[in-house]
């Protein structure tokens, strides 16, 4: 196994720039002809915090403190798994013809929609701090290790990417079943609510929840000054590099397959 992890960061260094220039590419065809631009990625999660503040604060009284903050902070980094794998669900199919021409290693598009992914979520994070700003909120002293969360739901978006990037080739309505997965995968996330407003036995159930784990680590070390305790990063450390392993295992059983069903 430890072979193969070396293996892998060989060839990574060796098409490190395909990577870079795939990013690259994915970037410019995203803000194609568009006025703003890059603007769109801090604006969008500002209107959208704002649409979700009236409704859920101002119409049904939703008494949580700081809730723009809550909000921003709990939707980000969901997002950032979000969009990491569902970008990842086309990136075997949508890339074929450059799989049929050359040789690249199958695993890199799906490290590059995740990467790219992870930009977006650079200039969403701006956002956040927009919002603390204005609201005066008060920072954290342990802001500074807001990059342990995202590590975590990086590494586990990765893991995720990879089966479902697997899976889309094989099953093409695995991207529509996706989509209402990942709608009911945010309202069963403490994002617009405390967890809290759910039963006890719900409560549980959260705990088998992995973007619960990152959503608390991300506003803990963001809102609340709290470091979490070494249970908590070694259950996140499981979780996430556990994805990740399972994921390796299935792209690679199925990937020498892939070109028989594109």
């Amino acid at each position: 196994m430890i072979r193969n992890i070396f293996d892998y960061i060989a060839v990574f260094n060796k098409y490190r720039f395909l990577l870079i220039n795939l990013v690259a590419k994915d970037f410019k065809l995203k803000y194609r002809r568009s006025m703003l631009g890059v603007l769109w990625s801090v604006l969008n999660p500002l209107l959208s915090m704002l649409v979700i503040t009236a409704v859920f604060q101002h119409i049904f009284r939703m008494e949580i403190e700081d809730f723009p903050v809550y909000y921003m902070t709990g939707i980000t980094i969901f997002n950032l798994m979000v969009e990491a794998t569902t970008n990842c669900l086309n990136a075997i199919t949508g890339n074929i013809s450059l799989i049929k021409k050359v040789y690249v290693p199958k695993y890199i598009f799906i490290l590059e929609k995740c990467l790219f992914s992870l930009v977006n979520f650079i200039f969403a994070l701006v956002a956040v701090f927009i919002v603390m700003f204005v609201l005066g909120f008060r920072p954290s002293h342990t802001m500074y290790l807001f990059w342990v969360p995202v590590f975590y739901t990086f590494t586990f978006s990765i893991g995720l990417g990879l089966i479902l990037a697997a899976m889309n080739v094989f099953f093409r309505d695995t991207g529509h079943l996706y989509g209402v997965i990942t709608m009911s995968w945010m309202f069963l996330t403490p994002i617009i609510y405390p967890k809290e407003l759910l039963s006890e036995n719900m409560q549980v159930f959260l705990q088998y929840n992995p973007m619960y784990h990152f959503v608390e680590y991300f506003r803990d070390v963001l809102m609340y000054g709290n470091i979490p305790g070494l249970g908590v990063n070694m259950l996140c450390l499981a979780i996430s590099f556990g994805v990740l392993a399972i994921g390796l295992v299935v792209f690679k059983m199925t990937q020498d397959k892939f070109i028989l069903y594109v």
